[in-house]
């Protein structure tokens, strides 16, 4: 299942020149990585499923949200979402490892 993730995260999106660089649980988590990379001037794109914040709903896919990036910023971006976790005691199921 990680596997398939990690898969995801990697591909471009249908919104041309971005890239999923993190996938995480819920919209409150994305906006505070959004918040985090546009500190940094890197744009960014939440793309999920818009029923789930409306009904609630946040398990089976509902509640997953893809940051997106322009490819250019993919490096950074992802060091600052691991930099941000890792300088915090709460670490988001969503890391890319590139390994």
């Amino acid at each position: 299942m990680q596997e398939a993730r990690r898969k995801r995260q990697n591909e471009r999106s249908r919104h041309s020149g971005l890239i999923t660089v993190h996938v995480t649980q819920g919209l409150l988590r994305a906006q505070v990585v959004k918040a985090k990379l546009e500190s940094a001037d890197i744009p960014v794109l939440l793309n999920y499923e818009s029923i789930g914040p409306v009904i609630g709903i946040t398990v089976d896919g509902l509640g997953e949200v893809h940051i997106l990036v322009p490819i250019r910023y993919a490096d950074e971006a992802r060091a600052l979402i691991e930099e941000q976790w890792k300088n915090s005691d709460y670490r988001d199921d969503g890391d890319v490892d590139d390994s």
